[in-house]
């Protein structure tokens, strides 16, 4: 994509992505994305996130398997993607807990928001094609990798190069006149 693009470009161009291509993601790629979420913003600093990098083979067949046991059969395009990764909560801190309760906002699951969109927007950046994903057994997801109970797995982020002939669909959104009010 290179160092021309601008933000707005980034954000017209990236889009989920259901194929990919079977080559392996580049390893400093992986680390380039991780590095975005990891200088996210977060309420008062918590950076409530652990990443899992799932891109051996068997390991993530496992855990494509399990995301889609049970009723959660669905999104079957994640068994191709090269990579996975789990996007794990871990313990918020008190400050935040507080601040979350009295305005009855999960802030943790906004910081969550944040570093995932700056890992899916350096993945695009490097002409890497993700998808969010919310929906999937949580529960086999944990069992194969081994987190525990009191950790949540919130999204799994597909990660590969798009599939030759992936077309870029038009995005539909509403029109910024719908949404914004100036007063």
């Amino acid at each position: 994509m290179g160092d021309s693009m601008n933000f707005l470009e980034l954000v017209k161009i990236r889009e989920s992505v259901r194929k990919y291509d079977s080559h392996p993601v580049k390893r400093e790629d992986i680390f380039a994305c991780l590095e975005a979420a990891r200088l996210a913003p977060s309420a008062c600093n918590s950076q409530p996130w652990e990443f899992i990098v799932v891109d051996n083979p068997e390991i993530k067949e496992n855990l494509g398997e399990a995301a889609l046991s049970g009723i959660y059969g669905l999104n079957t395009f994640i068994k191709e993607a090269p990579v996975l990764v789990a996007v794990v909560s871990d313990k918020v801190r008190l400050l935040t807990k507080i601040g979350s309760g009295l305005r009855d906002t999960r802030l943790y699951l906004i910081d969550l928001g944040i570093a995932c969109e700056h890992f899916i927007l350096q993945a695009a950046e490097l002409g890497l094609g993700t998808c969010w994903l919310g929906w999937f057994n949580e529960s086999a997801v944990k069992k194969v990798l081994k987190i525990p109970r009191s950790k949540r797995v919130h999204i799994i982020i597909s990660l590969g190069y798009p599939i030759d002939g992936h077309t870029k669909r038009e995005k539909i959104r509403k029109e910024l006149k719908e949404i914004v009010k100036f007063i």
